[in-house]
């Protein structure tokens, strides 16, 4: 059953407690659905996510490390979502090559290649100190 969409924004605004909690995770579970159906980084980070998360977990290291590991895996995630809205309020606004455009879309990329750098760092560092 499709349901019907509101006219306009403030319609979705002004709901508390429950409703608002349940509106909210709705919305959340649209925009992963979204994420994993349109962005190939998305798919590639969170498979890579999946791999990682349990290898951090099962490492024979702090729990302070395991966190840092965990952590720094789920703010690729992060930025990778927000560099996605970013280029999606982008498009909307149309095709036209304009300078701000490409500056937004390359300032979301180059937010993601520094969440790279640091997990990159972080997993790097960790796996030595602990194998070294």
């Amino acid at each position: 059953m499709i349901k019907p969409q509101p006219k306009d924004a403030s319609e979705l605004k002004g709901k508390t407690g429950l409703r608002r909690l349940i509106n909210a995770t709705r919305y959340s579970a649209q925009g992963f659905k979204a994420a994993w159906k349109t962005e190939d980084a998305f798919r590639q980070e969170s498979v890579l996510a999946v791999i990682l998360i349990p290898v951090a977990v099962l490492l024979p290291v702090s729990l302070v490390y395991k966190l840092l590991l965990i952590g720094s895996v789920i703010l690729v995630l992060i930025v990778e979502v927000l560099n996605s809205a970013i280029e999606a309020v982008v498009d909307r606004f149309g095709g036209e090559i304009h300078p701000l455009s490409g500056k937004a879309k390359d300032l979301g990329s180059a937010a993601v290649l520094l969440a790279l750098t640091l997990a990159l760092i972080t997993w790097v560092s960790i796996l030595a100190d602990a194998f070294l």
